[in-house]
C-alpha cells in the first residue's frame, strides 16, 4: 500500500480526522464565519509557512467569490474544519470575508417598487 493509499479508503473516502487537519482546534481565531459569508482570495496571495495542503486547496477555491458553506460542500470538509482553516487564511491576510447583508443594508421596498415600475415602463 502506497503512502497516498494509506489515507484513502476508496469506498469511505479520506481517513484523515478533522482534528488532524485543524491541529486540534475547534474554533477559528478572530470573529466567527457566518455560513453565507462570501470569501475571496486576496489577489496574488500565496500560502505561507505553516499552512497545509487543505489551506492551499481552500485558497485556490477562493479565487472566485464563494460562500463558506459552499467551500465546505465543494471541499468535502466539514463546516467546522473550513471555518478553522479560513481563520488561518484570514490571519495571514490571504482572504477577505464579506459578511452577509443585513436587512438594514437592503433597499427600501419603495425603491424596489419604483425600479420595477421603471422596468415595466420600458
Amino acid at each position: 500500500m502506497s503512502d497516498g493509499e494509506r489515507w484513502l479508503d476508496h469506498e469511505a473516502g479520506p481517513l484523515i480526522r478533522p482534528y488532524t487537519v485543524t491541529r486540534g482546534r475547534t474554533r477559528p481565531t478572530g470573529p466567527a464565519f457566518d455560513m453565507v459569508a462570501i470569501v475571496r482570495m486576496v489577489p496574488g496571495a500565496v500560502p505561507g509557512a505553516g499552512l497545509g495542503p487543505e489551506h492551499a486547496r481552500l485558497l485556490q477555491m477562493c479565487a472566485r467569490p464563494i460562500s463558506v458553506v459552499d467551500l465546505a460542500s465543494e471541499s468535502d470538509l466539514s463546516l467546522g474544519v473550513v471555518r478553522v482553516l479560513l481563520g488561518d487564511l484570514r490571519d495571514q491576510k490571504l482572504v477577505t470575508v464579506r459578511p452577509p447583508a443585513t436587512v438594514s443594508q437592503l433597499p427600501e421596498e419603495r425603491i424596489l417598487r419604483e425600479v420595477i415600475q421603471g422596468l415595466q415602463a420600458l
